[in-house]
């Protein structure tokens, strides 16, 4: 039996108490917990994905079927799906490490740490002129996984699959093979639904490599949903038939450990003879003769090799890199091309159309202690419970829900949500957006024990669009990256539209109850405006908007005669033989929500595709 000071000592790391209350049988439960496996649970430091590591060739052949140039979201999932017969070889050529370097990768909410690592390309925007005022430089940070599994491996794994009229009107606009119907199957292929509720829906399917599961993680979730009906919505799966109402998130973890797709679709015992994975290996150039893409040369342990396709390349880099690429190799603008001495293969609009999804973080205070400070999450408790069965907070991202909206005359017609919100149960602390240090100082909670939540307001269907060049003509300096964010009216008119949602939510029974407080975001850096009149809430989003991690749509898909398109509805590179692009970068236009799902979609597509085949028949016609 455990002494008064032990029953303390456990107590002390009940932060719930009153939500969480426990009987003295359960303590002594603990207690046992508490003694038994305090030592496994403080030092067990193995990684077991360190096995993972028999996949990782240390050789390259001459020649392969297909190169797969990125292994991250797409690519993971593609060269698994290319692999799966035996038959054809497959390389794939990531420019980062393996995911077994860093811990921290697995553990979902210890995602902002992975941030601006070497595992992530860190890259910036120039500076922005309609945007970004309340950043340094007025550079919006745009971190993207570098590293077997790519962002995937970085990512909220937050799971949307968009509104079925992003589909739709990537058909009507020529995409001929991708309405909702025809993508929806794909969508199902790739699931394993962990979701009770959701087990038995058309929409969903248990069985896939993909496991979904509830990313709720403290009582707020409910609390979360209950504000949303008092302002009229319904609860709804955003992955259903109507997106429309407020819910819980969907993330893509199992037991606890986050689903990459470099662990899902490539980690496995043994290697495939027929697939070969180089990691730390960078591709240069895409060797194009008589229009047809012949091999790949790359950079490896300071080496520029060669390899050749027999079959295809596949660009599977993402929305930066593959662009990059196909410009480095003489596909894109002319005259861009030319500026840097480039020799033109093929004139593309390469790098136009760039899309991003745009967020306002909107923090308030909240008076219980039910948020994920800093204290809790270092108790033994939660580290107990991640630990040992794959709960708690360090299961969840800390976004617990999530919610789409119309707003203005999009209510009446058939088209996306424009809006969508993300509440986290912590007010954040730290700076991972490149504010400007006055900024943050006064706008970012305290310190990390702040009880509070954080309330994403993002814009999905954004308006403005920019671009993506060469800086030079080495592969190895970032590219100019200009989202052109703000320079549309319609964008910041529903950003507002959307903050005046955020203040109902704010002053429902049920936040209010919570202490939350509109006032929290009446800050100095637009005091020069009367506070929550329109023209303050455009200077703080114009100051404060940053990205949502969603870019999309440098090698746009249309029809064969689109003058804007990079690529046709089968994914190939017009123009040119035997190269394609599945990646983000062939969005026509963003998808309402997270661009993870509908990448994962895109590339199990790509491979009925490239084969002439259709291996989802039997998951047609569901709904």
């Amino acid at each position: 039996m455990a002494d008064s000071s032990s029953w303390k000592l456990i107590d002390s790391y009940f932060v719930f108490k009153e939500h969480r209350g426990i009987s003295a049988l359960a303590k002594q439960a603990v207690i046992v917990l508490f003694i038994a496996l305090v030592k496994f649970c403080l030092f067990s430091s193995d990684n077991a994905f360190t096995k993972h590591r028999q996949i990782i060739s240390t050789t390259v052949k001459d020649e392969y079927d297909y190169l797969v140039v990125g292994g991250g979201s797409a690519g993971s999932v593609l060269a698994a799906r290319l692999s799966e017969d035996g038959k054809s070889s497959v390389l794939v050529i990531e420019a980062g490490g393996f995911y077994d370097e860093n811990p921290l990768f697995h553990i979902p909410f210890h995602l902002p740490g992975l941030q601006n690592t070497k595992h992530d390309w860190r890259y910036y925007t120039v500076p922005q002129k309609e945007s970004c005022l309340g950043l340094k430089e007025n550079k919006s940070f745009w971190p993207r996984g570098k590293v077997l599994g790519g962002t995937s491996m970085i990512n909220t794994m937050y799971y949307a699959r968009g509104s079925r009229y992003d589909y739709d009107s990537w058909a009507a606009d020529g995409c001929t093979g991708w309405s909702y119907d025809d993508v929806f199957p794909y969508f199902l292929k790739s699931e394993d639904i962990q979701i009770d509720q959701l087990k038995l829906s058309p929409y969903h399917r248990s069985g896939g490599l993909l496991t979904v599961s509830s990313g709720e993680a403290t009582p707020l979730s409910e609390l979360y949903l209950q504000a949303g009906q008092e302002l009229g919505y319904i609860i709804t799966d955003y992955n259903g038939p109507d997106q429309i109402g407020f819910n819980k998130v969907q993330i893509t973890t199992k037991t606890g450990v986050r689903g990459s797709t470099g662990v899902l679709y490539l980690g496995q015992p043994g290697k495939k003879v027929n697939l070969d994975i180089v990691i730390e290996t960078m591709a240069t150039k895409i060797d194009i003769k008589d229009k047809r893409a012949r091999g790949v040369y790359y950079v490896r342990k300071g080496q520029t090799s060669y390899v050749k396709a027999r079959k295809e390349v596949i660009l599977t880099a993402g929305a930066i890199n593959s662009p990059q690429l196909l410009m480095l190799s003489g596909i894109g603008p002319k005259e861009h091309l030319q500026s840097l001495d480039i020799p033109v293969e093929i004139d593309l609009p390469v790098g136009d159309n760039l899309q991003d999804h745009l967020s306002v973080m909107l923090f308030s205070k909240i008076n219980k202690t039910l948020s994920l400070t800093d204290n809790f999450l270092d108790g033994l408790w939660s580290r107990y419970k991640y630990k040992l069965f794959g709960k708690g907070p360090y299961s969840s991202t800390g976004v617990e829900a999530s919610a789409f909206f119309y707003t203005g005359k999009e209510k009446q017609e058939k088209v996306s949500p424009n809006l969508q919100a993300m509440i986290k149960s912590k007010f954040i602390s730290t700076n991972i957006w490149n504010i400007k240090d006055i900024i943050a100082e006064e706008y970012l909670a305290e310190n990390g024990n702040t009880e509070g939540i954080s309330f994403s307001l993002n814009l999905i269907q954004p308006r403005s669009v920019g671009s993506l060049r060469l800086r030079t003509g080495h592969p190895l300096d970032s590219p100019l990256i200009d989202p052109q964010y703000l320079t549309n009216r319609k964008d910041i008119d529903d950003l507002i539209e959307g903050v005046r949602i955020w203040e109902k939510f704010i002053n429902t029974k049920t936040m209010q109850g919570l202490g939350t407080d509109i006032n929290e975001m009446r800050k100095s850096f637009c005091s020069q405006h009367d506070f929550r009149s329109d023209s303050y809430w455009e200077c703080f989003i114009r100051h404060l908007a940053v990205t949502n991690y969603h870019p999309s749509g440098t090698c746009k898909m249309g029809a064969d005669d689109d003058p804007t398109a990079v690529v046709d509805s089968k994914l190939r590179v017009k123009g040119v033989k035997d190269l394609r692009v599945v990646d983000a970068s062939v969005l026509s236009t963003i998808t309402a929500g997270s661009t993870y799902a509908p990448v994962i979609m895109i590339a199990e597509k790509a491979f009925d595709i490239i084969n002439n085949v259709d291996l989802v028949k039997h998951l047609r016609d569901r709904t």
